[in-house]
């Protein structure tokens, strides 16, 4: 059987997009396994932030995709429970030309799949080669993870993210928007399809109950629900799809290298997508993993326990980092107790006056 370089486990964006930049570098790279998108209609949207957009342009991907794809991000409008409990955030005032860009994962997964096929060292395949490193890419449920016998440390947290595509009666104008309510969070992620200029991705995370609820509604019950959730603030808002939804959960993985053997994306470590970060983070993982692969030592071969030590250690306070505040704020923002919410409305006042601390925190987001 023929041998490589590297066998990637997973054919969804984290592998495909690592699979491309180590095949950009001459190595030698198997993609094992079916793309990870949704079966039948996709409505999953993904919000990337300046890093992963710098990431796949370098691997030739972003500038082909189709202009109805991605959608840039403007202006970011979060709220509390109380009407005047807000935070307003701008590319302006983050001295960017937009915070953020909407990408539709299925059309993103498809101009992975076009490179993929014309890269000259990358090739797909049906079972696992010979391979000096294997890298595990295959999303929260691994089973390469389980067989090697990998802990996952996971909190649920007993709710679903219910997601479709929306119409709005207005313009979008790059307004992203965002509710932070016990218990639920629901974030409206502007968009151009399938209506141009006035369409949204819709995130609502809410308790499992809610979420059965949800999708079971007919079209009229699900736009009266939504459009007494946002208030009319994005418009008037209609269901232009169909809805999915998945189970949220904080985890990591209690190793993620090993002999011949590293994690990557949610194999490795699984946050609350209250701040649009999931991808983000797993772009993250490939971009630093090609990184250490390409500076190692000419005589270090790819499998060296120190060699991917360089990449665990790379990657282990920003993940941490990001999944203990997401968990914070989820925390924060579920709990129904007056203090609580008395506490979450003022602290987003008070942010949104401290400009150096908004900038900051947009910053991290962005991934600078």
């Amino acid at each position: 059987m023929e041998s490589f370089d590297v066998a990637v486990r997973g054919a969804g964006i984290v592998g495909r997009s690592l699979a491309l930049a180590l095949g950009g570098q001459g190595l030698r790279v198997a993609v094992v396994g079916e793309p990870s998108g949704a079966r039948g209609p996709d409505v999953r949207a993904y919000a990337l932030n300046a890093a992963s957009v710098a990431l796949l342009r370098r691997l030739k991907v972003w500038d082909t995709l189709p202009q109805h794809a991605a959608t840039p991000v403007y202006e970011m409008s979060v709220h509390g429970d109380a009407n005047d409990a807000h935070l307003e955030f701008s590319a302006w005032q983050q001295r960017t030309s937009e915070l953020a860009w909407i990408v539709d994962a299925a059309l993103l997964e498809r101009e992975l799949d076009t490179a993929i096929r014309f890269a000259p060292h990358v090739k797909l395949c049906d079972a696992a080669p010979p391979a000096t490193l294997t890298a595990v890419c295959e999303g929260r449920s691994s089973a390469m993870r389980a067989s090697l016998g990998i802990e996952f440390d996971r909190h649920d947290y007993g709710q679903r993210a219910v997601a479709a595509r929306l119409v709005a009666s207005r313009p979008h104008q790059g307004v992203a928007w965002q509710w932070f309510r016990a218990p639920d969070v629901l974030a409206l992620l502007p968009f151009d399809a399938p209506q141009p200029a006035s369409s949204y991705a819709l995130v609502w995370s809410v308790p499992a109950e809610r979420a059965d609820e949800l999708l079971g509604m007919d079209h009229e019950a699900f736009d009266a629900a939504l459009n007494e959730a946002t208030g009319g603030a994005a418009g008037t808002l209609k269901l232009a799809s169909d809805r999915a939804a998945w189970p949220l959960a904080l985890a990591t993985a209690s190793r993620w290298a090993g002999p011949g053997w590293v994690l990557l994306g949610d194999a490795a470590h699984l946050v609350h997508p209250l701040a649009g970060q999931g991808l983000n983070l797993g772009l993250g993982d490939v971009a630093a993993l090609a990184g250490v692969i390409a500076k190692r030592e000419p005589w270090r071969r790819l499998d060296d326990p120190r060699l991917l030590r360089r990449y665990v250690r790379e990657r282990a306070a920003p993940t941490w980092a990001m999944g203990r505040t997401t968990d914070a704020l989820w925390r924060l923002f579920a709990h129904p107790a007056a203090p609580a919410r008395e506490l979450r409305n003022r602290g987003l006042t008070l942010v949104d006056r401290l400009p150096p601390l908004k900038r900051w925190l947009t910053g991290r987001a962005l991934g600078s």
